[in-house]
């Protein structure tokens, strides 16, 4: 059942309070569109896979969390109501199970925004409160939230290919073929390792006249052929150990790389990119949000490189 309205549940529940410095409309969106939420939903350290997200009453959202840790976490919520863009409540059917629900009350240009979870007993409550620190988690989550909101949308960029997806896909995902091509235009692939499944890594080290020599590590979450990869980009060191940006010290350690491929016609594919700081502070976040021009050079270029490479295979 939905979370309880009349009965006095405050020693079953977790709930948070908090003002947004945006219209109700846009945050009920954050909160119910894939292509946002998986931006910004759970605490600090954790990112998101989504399987399905039919927000609807009767609709349901499964997606699977990444902790910091390593460990993957299971979400199936089923949506008992929707009314935008006041009110969404759900059960979450996987363990711990609970009821929730959030309002969004308009205040002027801003949004109240309430987030209450409902156990069956105070028992489970004090459990899931400890074993899972859910109390901070759901602040901190709408703490991420809010950056998300400040920030803005994430670095996307698309192009589309005169190559059928399959070769593509074996582009990005074969090691020869991806060092052939991979990188800002003027750089040249230097050593490459490719494991390429979830958890699974590709650590790279490039060369180029201006920057000299430089290594990156990606880790993946998705593999889906021949649609969608996903992974944390970082740069690193030859050790495969994670590195601060060797230009600029602020920029965001990790990001989460999504590639989409997109049959676009016979013989053409379209590739989306999607760029988005994960565990990064705000002074980090507002670095990434002010080089997206540059950004769109560098991307700019390595397309134009994947071009030349997909017109000579």
């Amino acid at each position: 059942m939905a979370a309880e309205k009349n009965s006095d549940t405050s020693d079953r529940e977790i709930s948070s309070t908090r003002r947004f410095a945006a219209p109700r409309e846009l945050v009920f969106r954050m909160l119910t569109e894939p292509e946002h939420i998986v931006h910004w939903w759970g605490p600090n350290g954790f990112t998101l896979t989504i399987e399905t997200m039919d927000v609807r009453a009767g609709g349901v959202w499964k997606f699977v969390m990444h902790g910091p840790d390593g460990r993957n976490y299971d979400n199936e919520n089923h949506y008992t109501e929707v009314k935008p863009p006041e009110r969404l409540a759900f059960e979450h059917r996987s363990s711990p199970n609970f009821s929730a629900e959030i309002v969004l009350k308009a205040v002027g240009d801003e949004t109240e925004l309430m987030m209450r979870m409902v156990f069956a007993t105070a028992e489970l409550r004090n459990m899931t409160a400890e074993k899972f620190d859910a109390v901070e988690g759901q602040k901190q989550t709408l703490n991420r939230l809010a950056d998300y909101l400040t920030v803005g949308k994430p670095f996307e960029i698309s192009r589309t290919f005169d190559a059928p997806r399959d070769i593509v896909w074996r582009a990005w995902t074969e090691q020869d073929r991806l060092a052939e091509w991979f990188g800002p235009k003027g750089a040249r692939t230097v050593s490459a390792k490719l494991d390429l499944r979830p958890g699974g890594t590709y650590h790279v080290c490039m060369h180029s006249a201006g920057m000299g020599e430089m290594w990156g590590k990606w880790v993946f979450r998705e593999v889906i052929p021949p649609r969608r990869l996903v992974w944390v980009n970082s740069f690193s060191d030859a050790a495969g150990n994670i590195a601060r940006h060797p230009m600029v010290p602020v920029w965001p350690r990790e990001l989460l790389s999504t590639v989409t491929f997109d049959e676009a016609g016979p013989g053409k594919t379209t590739v989306t990119l999607q760029w988005s700081p994960i565990n990064a502070t705000p002074e980090e976040r507002q670095t990434f949000d002010g080089m997206k021009e540059s950004m769109t050079g560098g991307w700019t270029g390595t397309f134009d490189r994947l071009t030349e490479y997909l017109a000579k295979s």
